[in-house]
């Protein structure tokens, strides 16, 4: 339990930290970024406070989503309404957590009072962004357990394609729900590319059942794979040898920013589904159980550091608790009782299914 605590917990911290980096300087190079908004030794003398830490919409919308996951519902149609009438609920709440525009955008789509359609929006060209994929990880906490997957692959798709309709955009749902509960059930992290990209196939299979906008996603859908599978061998990690990632020899800021860049779309790296999650997954493997370059890592790079502070910190507190985390970081958070509670509530239902 203290884990799903410490996840909802620092998802929010990594947002806080790296959404104040992407708002300072939005072309800033990873160096200066680290260097800029304090020596990454301060952390211990940090305190987040709501006033000067706010957290973004990264965080809003993991909440929404995981408030819906703990509530009384009864088939997965009524999860989605859920969703759906909290997504709207918060919508006039975001703009003031720097929200993304591709969220705002896809949150207008949602139709609350139609029964039947409430969750079905048109496809979205603009629709690859990151804000899927941060708001589903509580949704691999709910539904951790292999026997579970399918409806894992379900609910991640249905949570990301309501406000991200494009597969590169609601895969990216798909993969942090994944590890997310790749997470809980202590799956090696080397690992959990693979897996992810073994999953993938049964999300499409989920797609074509629902006959909705296959032309359109047709078009769109190897890019992630693509994406992924290069990167998964530029760190030796693709095939079932038990190697561990392999890593430059000299992979600073600098080095890290160039990587970032090139794995994303559009030279910002996390700024799209696919790689918001590759770099908080970089970032853990490089990190092991040291907070602090994580945090350099994943929370200080001169891309959408908001985005992948938000699911490398979420992800850490899964792997390795609150233990290495200083204190000031998450006692005076923006949400702290309501992330902490609902992160219990989490473990409690997920525990509890047979």
């Amino acid at each position: 339990m203290e884990k799903f605590k410490a996840a909802m917990l620092l998802g929010a911290v990594g947002d806080a930290l790296g959404h104040r980096n992407a708002r300072k300087d939005s072309s800033a190079s990873g160096k200066k970024v680290q260097e800029e908004p304090r020596p990454s030794g301060d952390l211990d003398q940090l305190v987040l406070s709501p006033e000067r830490w706010p957290v973004s919409d990264n965080t809003i919308m993991h909440l929404a989503t995981a408030a819906a996951l703990t509530s009384d519902y009864w088939c997965l149609d009524d999860l989605y309404r859920e969703m759906v009438r909290r997504y709207v609920e918060v919508l006039e709440k975001l703009p003031e957590h720097w929200a993304d525009p591709a969220t705002l955008e896809g949150c207008s789509q949602l139709k609350p009072d139609n029964y039947l359609l409430a969750w079905h929006t048109p496809f979205n060209e603009k629709g690859s962004g990151f804000g899927a994929a941060t708001k589903a990880m509580c949704v691999g906490m709910r539904y951790w357990k292999p026997e579970r997957l399918e409806t894992l692959v379900e609910v991640s798709i249905e949570c990301g394609r309501m406000t991200h309709n494009h597969p590169t955009g609601f895969l990216g749902s798909l993969c942090t729900a994944l590890f997310a509960s790749y997470a809980a059930q202590g799956k090696p992290l080397e690992q959990w590319g693979r897996d992810m990209m073994r999953t993938v196939p049964l999300a499409e299979e989920y797609c074509k059942k629902t006959i909705r906008h296959l032309a359109e996603y047709q078009e769109h859908w190897f890019y992630f794979e693509a994406k992924w599978q290069f990167y998964l061998e530029e760190r030796n990690i693709s095939e079932d040898v038990g190697s561990k990632a392999a890593f430059p020899d000299r992979y600073g800021a600098e080095e890290r920013e160039k990587a970032y860049r090139k794995w994303s779309s559009e030279g910002r790296g996390g700024r799209r589904g696919h790689d918001a999650p590759m770099i908080a997954y970089d970032a853990l493997l490089g990190a092991g159980n040291n907070w602090t370059e994580l945090c350099q890592r994943a929370m200080c790079h001169g891309g959408e550091s908001g985005a992948t502070g938000t699911i490398a910190g979420c992800l850490f507190g899964l792997l390795h608790g609150l233990d290495a985390v200083p204190a000031g970081l998450f006692q005076g958070l923006e949400h702290q009782e309501e992330l902490a509670r609902l992160g219990e509530a989490l473990y409690r239902l997920s525990t509890q299914e047979k």
